[in-house]
């Protein structure tokens, strides 16, 4: 801990952020959960190149930084690819 107000208040920001974070990872967690189920009933694939291409296109328009292009493009992936192993995990 730090004597420093600033420095805690900071902190404490940034821990409300990432509570904030893992609660959205796992609310998508549901989501895609669900997604999976409702694909798998009606015989379709789980996997759409298509629809991550488009989804990294949103989140490009959407971004105003001071997150990089290759930011957001590295974050959509490590999302992605956390999202896949923990629904596979559900299986």
């Amino acid at each position: 801990m730090s004597d420093d107000p600033a420095l805690e208040q900071l902190r404490e920001q940034v821990s409300d952020l990432d509570r904030s974070i893992l609660a959205a990872v796992n609310e998508r967690l549901h989501l895609v959960a669900e997604i999976k189920a409702h694909k798998e009933a009606n015989g379709l694939g789980f996997l759409d190149p298509g629809r991550e291409e488009a989804m990294l296109a949103e989140l490009l328009r959407a971004n105003a930084g001071p997150l990089s292009d290759r930011g957001v493009g590295e974050l959509l992936s490590a999302v992605l690819d956390l999202t896949k192993r923990e629904v596979a995990r559900g299986d």
